[in-house]
């Protein structure tokens, strides 16, 4: 009987909670064959099936958290003795008249076993957190089209797929109605809120223990301000034109130049690329800048790091932004990946902030938050100029830095910003 246990997903890990079942017992199983969904503090992964074989017993349930090296499966090796240690002397004749009942639970999990490899030979791709949301509806996600990169099933998937699934039920839509030969339109009926509870386990656990631990550790403050992206769009306008195809890597996101423009504002205010040693009463300045980028995944908040911003380009931390973000959208991230930062950006403009004070990723000092960018009359040599104007906000850990120093921080940031020629020249 071959065990599959939780092993070290990555560094550090000592435990992980089961967050979905692939197989059920009875199921035929193949080598590599996804068996479990476990989350941990860090990743979520799934285990594959180490041989080929029969799954025998399940030893854990959903929702429980295991620690490392705990058996959860047991599988029957293919080609192995079935009977798990039955006595060959059991009286063969005896079996033939329980066969009734023995052949429809074999039948039943034969059925289950094609049921299940039907579905494992066409698995779509969707995130766990998506997944758990079918699961939760009784959606079948298999049959589900996904609209995502690559077919990916996203959540909005999958509460269109439950919205259409539903059309036989009653719905808002106002219905006319005749009454003595005049139509009366109905009076609209409203489709009411579904109460329910969500667990408040996983990942939105972890985000909630790291913040409350931040906010009651760290007393914050946060600072805001406008800064003019003007010529950076410019800027990034004209390298895009240089560059249609992208194939000289000069389209680049603005997040990027943020990157770069915090790193060389760090360099001249290192204080907030820094730890809070308390124990051994010590502020550590970092001696290397590793960029969190707090990015917005189906499961919650994930805070993958470019590191060494200081020795990059502009195109390299696009790239590698991009491609650690598409990672943590897809729950691809390794740990190593998530580890490290020194100073974090939220970038929430997109999504149509106009401002936030945003929690610091404990134990880092500083935190910089960028907003939506909207165009509006300036004031520049007494003329009345349209400008793009985005918000920032700069959250710093109050213990170890002023408000002085965060407003010459900021002030550095959007020089860089706002003159994008003087940060080129500062690369050279």
């Amino acid at each position: 009987m071959i065990e599959v246990k939780l092993h070290d997903i990555g560094e550090g890990i000592t435990e992980g909670e089961i967050t979905h079942f692939h197989v059920s017992p009875g199921d035929a199983v193949k080598i590599d064959q996804p068996l479990v969904e476990v989350q941990t503090d860090k990743v979520t992964a799934e285990l594959p099936s180490p041989v080929a074989g029969t799954v025998k017993e399940i030893k854990a349930s959903e929702g429980e958290v295991v620690t490392v090296g705990t058996t959860i499966i047991l599988i029957e090796k293919e080609g192995s003795v079935s009977g798990g240690g039955g006595s060959s002397d059991a009286p063969k004749a005896e079996e033939k008249p329980k066969s009734t009942h023995a052949e429809e639970v074999k039948k039943q999990r034969t059925h289950t076993a094609v049921q299940t490899m039907e579905r494992l030979t066409r698995r779509v791709l969707a995130a766990p957190y998506t997944r758990k949301i079918a699961r939760d509806n009784n959606v079948d996600i298999e049959q589900i089209e996904g609209t995502g990169p690559g077919g990916r099933v996203t959540e909005q998937d999958v509460y269109t797929f439950i919205d259409g699934g539903s059309k036989s039920q009653p719905v808002s839509e106002p219905v006319a109605e005749e009454t003595g030969g005049n139509s009366v339109a109905q009076q609209p009926v409203y489709k009411s809120l579904e109460a329910k509870e969500i667990p408040f386990k996983g990942r939105r656990k972890q985000i909630a223990q790291k913040m409350t631990q931040s906010l009651y550790t760290i007393p914050h403050v946060s600072h805001f301000d406008e800064v003019d992206l003007t010529n950076l769009l410019d800027l990034k306008k004209s390298l895009k034109a240089a560059d249609p195809d992208g194939s000289k890597g000069m389209n680049v996101s603005l997040a990027a130049f943020f990157v770069k423009a915090l790193q060389l504002a760090l360099r001249d205010y290192p204080i907030f690329n820094a730890k809070l040693d308390e124990e051994n009463e010590v502020i550590r300045l970092e001696g290397e800048v590793n960029m969190g980028i707090a990015t917005d995944a189906d499961d919650g908040l994930i805070v993958p790091v470019v590191k060494n911003v200081e020795q990059k380009s502009i195109a390299t931390i696009n790239s590698e932004m991009k491609d650690l973000i598409q990672k943590a959208k897809t729950n691809k991230l390794k740990p190593s990946e998530m580890k490290g930062g020194t100073f974090t950006i939220s970038n929430v403009g997109p999504l149509g902030s106009t401002g936030a004070t945003p929690i610091i990723n404990h134990p880092e000092v500083g935190l910089m938050a960028f907003h939506k960018t909207k165009k509006m009359p300036v004031v520049i040599n007494d003329e009345i100029v349209i400008r793009s104007i985005m918000n920032v906000s700069m959250t710093f850990d109050h213990r170890v830095a002023d408000g002085a120093t965060a407003v010459a921080f900021t002030n550095r940031f959007m020089h860089y910003i706002e003159n994008p020629a003087a940060m080129t020249l500062e690369l050279i």
